[in-house]
């Protein structure tokens, strides 16, 4: 064997410092890349950003091409920001598709500045609450953070059957939920379409961070109590996606727990960990920077890392977990493909509490867009539970 030179020497004396250097970099990159991950959990956003590209418009045929997408494919009736969110259209059926676009009738005004780029296609319907043609009322509800704006859509009937309070999701504002003041409206609810902290529309939390539903709660109950105020002493909740974690918290520690006579979820948030770990996946994510994320958020050291002022207790939101504690009639309307949230939680939820739980599932629905798909079968379901319960 060839002895070692003086250069080869050299070379092995930096070779533990050059690996320590690699270790170095490699923990610092694993650090930064799970603090981003979790940032990303509890970040507030309200800016829309852009899901696809408008490549035509036709004025004369009333219609707009859109690059294809899963949720752009979507049968039914649907909503599309434009113009980085100053004009919003209503689109109607599909008229022609091809592998690239997808071509949809514009149900509402087309004003001739739309141009081609980036647009947000959603599941939001209506714009204005003006536009249900029902009477409605600004409310202010005071919380704990500070003032929450409502719109309450009174019953047409001195007979309310009680409070249906609409709760959105994460990300949007309280728009999202005037799909459903018709149906609940015709139900003989009173109807208040709420906000929430850091939804963009009511004051900010102190930290300006979500609480996945552990402290948005609160503000479902402070709407309760300003409708009690008001002379309801009955409740339904309605929640979409992280709006159906908010309901789910209220019915479990609201002080007008008693006063809730049922729960409607839509594509809900039953179990946060099941939520994370599935989009972590679809975003190819690593397993043990998904772990190491969700570990930081469950820790006082949140606080230093996320600007959380309080960890979150996943245990806590778990609610097939704590399927044992739930209390009131649930009707959860959940797609099978949903995408954002899968549908697995609420089916857990149902099989273990079958005497309080109804679950209709839906399938090419996709995320809170089941009215969207089928506002026939959506509407027909709540109507029917809410019948059959005795809640109408």
């Amino acid at each position: 064997m060839k002895p070692l030179c003086h250069a080869d020497r050299g070379s092995l004396r930096w070779l533990p410092l050059t690996l320590s250097a690699v270790g170095v970099t490699l923990v610092g990159a694993f650090l930064g890349v799970t603090a981003q991950v979790a940032k990303t959990v509890v970040r507030t956003d309200s800016t829309r950003s852009h899901n696809t590209r408008i490549t035509r418009v036709d004025t004369t045929k009333r219609t707009v091409t859109l690059t294809s997408t899963p949720d752009t494919r979507l049968p039914g009736r649907y909503g599309l920001w434009v113009n980085n969110s100053r004009d919003f259209l209503q689109l109607g059926e599909i008229v022609a598709e091809t592998h690239h676009g997808v071509t949809r009738r514009v149900l509402s005004e087309l004003p001739d500045h739309v141009q081609h780029g980036g647009a947000s296609f959603t599941g939001w319907f209506y714009r204005d609450a003006v536009e249900l043609g029902l009477p409605v009322d600004d409310w202010t509800i005071s919380t704990e953070d500070g003032a929450a704006p409502a719109w309450y859509f009174p019953a047409e009937s001195a007979q309310s059957q009680g409070c249906a309070v609409l709760v959105h999701g994460r990300g949007v504002q309280r728009n999202e939920v005037l799909r459903a003041v018709p149906v609940f409206h015709r139900a003989g609810y009173d109807c208040l379409a709420i906000s929430y902290r850091n939804d963009g529309d009511a004051s900010a939390s102190a930290d300006g961070r979500y609480g996945l539903g552990q402290t948005e709660w609160r503000d479902v109950d402070a709407a309760m109590g300003e409708a009690a105020k008001a002379g309801h002493t009955r409740f339904m909740l309605m929640g979409w996606s992280m709006g159906g974690a908010l309901c789910l918290q209220t019915a479990a520690l609201s002080p007008h727990a008693s006063h809730i006579a049922g729960l409607v979820l839509e594509s809900p948030v039953i179990d946060w960990r099941t939520v994370l770990r599935y989009q972590a996946r679809a975003s190819r994510i690593p397993s043990l920077v998904r772990d190491a994320a969700m570990w930081v958020i469950s820790h006082p050291l949140s606080r230093i890392v996320t600007g959380q002022h309080q960890p979150i207790d996943f245990d806590r939101l778990d609610r097939v977990a704590h399927a044992a504690d739930l209390r009131h009639p649930v009707l959860i309307l959940h797609s099978d493909d949903d995408g954002f949230v899968p549908s697995d939680a609420s089916h857990a939820l149902a099989e273990a509490r079958p005497d309080l739980v109804t679950l209709e599932t839906f399938a090419v629905a996709r995320h809170t867009k089941l009215w969207n798909f089928d506002s026939e079968r959506w509407s027909r379901a709540i109507t029917r539970w809410l019948a059959g319960h005795a809640l109408s």
